[in-house]
């Protein structure tokens, strides 16, 4: 991680005097412009504050602090029970903890800085290698996330359309290479858009109007033309979001048709509740960031944006090991062996 900060380090350092070539388009004072080339590395931006009331501070930095304690155990929880019970080495399983392990990096990019800001009173600051690093990690794993969402429902249309194939078409290999793919194709959709975002000479007004680096506020410092970058965040917004989104919804029109054609009304349940806890996790995920990253630049509301944040990184990393748990019975008695083994082993 030191080598990856300090590389990105020297790499924006460069890149801003690169760009110090260039006038700035309006009259505004931009940084990196010639008057500014040794002072490109100590750029700082500082978080817009959530609300100027020390006692309300307080209290989101609780509500904060609890959601993001509840992620890491939930999640943990969930992980840890599918690599220590034999009987969930299934690939919905597998698939299942994977999705944990992301949604415990996805809060740990963006929960640990947003409580020191909560905490410290007053606007805290973060340099440009720093914010860029943030909207890196962020990207990376919430696309990856998205994508892992959509090799999920593709494993259940496999498993509930295609029964007697299942163990053929999901193998480990299969599964491990899914995995990979979503990590792959996540990294390299979050470099290219970070590097080519942080090709904008900012303005003097470096209050980021967000909690944390969240691409759409980070735009609106550019003093300069961002309809380039708009154009690259839509383009990968509709990568990460609507082809995942739509290749889901198509799985699960396959699927509802084949549980219609189930004919026992409990093998019905069964069938569509081993579904439903990951639909509703879908909806959550992509509801949420459709409406922040797919809307027009033009419609954007920066309070807005930070309310439906707060539901993608604190609240939905919360909701999903309790969905999962809650509507899976399998995953709900493993749990239970787990816990009764660590208390029993506790007492020996």
């Amino acid at each position: 991680m030191r080598e990856f900060y300090l590389s990105a380090h020297d790499y924006l350092g460069y890149v801003y005097m690169a760009v110090s070539l260039q006038p700035c388009r309006y009259k505004v004072p931009c940084l990196g412009s010639r008057g500014d080339e040794n002072q490109t590395g100590l750029i700082q931006f500082h978080f817009h504050l959530l609300s100027t009331l020390p006692e309300i501070q307080l209290l989101i930095f609780l509500a904060f602090l609890l959601m993001y304690l509840l992620s890491l155990c939930g999640n943990a929880a969930v992980a840890l029970t599918v690599c220590t019970d034999r009987s969930l080495h299934t690939p919905m399983y597998f698939f299942l903890a994977n999705l944990a392990v992301l949604e415990i990096c996805y809060s740990s990019v963006i929960a640990p800085l947003a409580l020191v800001n909560l905490v410290s009173g007053r606007k805290a600051t973060i340099s440009l290698a720093g914010c860029g690093t943030q909207m890196f990690f962020f990207v990376f794993v919430g696309g990856a996330d998205c994508i892992l969402l959509a090799v999920m429902a593709y494993d259940r249309y496999v498993a509930i359309c295609h029964p007697l194939r299942y163990t053929l078409l999901m193998n480990w290999k299969v599964c491990a290479c899914l995995v990979a793919g979503s990590l792959v194709l996540g990294f390299l959709l979050s470099l290219q858009l970070t590097i080519l975002i942080f090709h904008l000479p900012f303005c003097t007004t470096k209050e980021i109007n967000h909690f944390f680096c969240d691409i759409p506020a980070v735009l609106r410092l550019a003093c300069t033309n961002t309809h380039v970058h708009q154009a690259a965040l839509f383009i990968v917004s509709v990568t990460v979001l609507t082809i995942p989104f739509l290749l889901i919804c198509l799985s699960y029109v396959f699927i509802m048709a084949a549980i219609l054609q189930i004919h026992s009304a409990a093998g019905r349940c069964h069938t569509f509740s081993t579904c439903s806890s990951h639909l509703t996790v879908v909806l959550l995920q992509y509801g949420c960031c459709s409406f922040i990253y797919l809307q027009p630049n033009s419609s954007y509301s920066p309070e807005q944006g930070q309310v439906v944040s707060v539901i993608y990184t604190f609240v939905t990393p919360v909701l999903n090991p309790l969905i999962y748990s809650m509507r899976n019975k399998e995953l709900k008695d493993a749990l239970s062996r787990v816990l009764r083994r660590k208390v029993l082993s506790q007492r020996k």
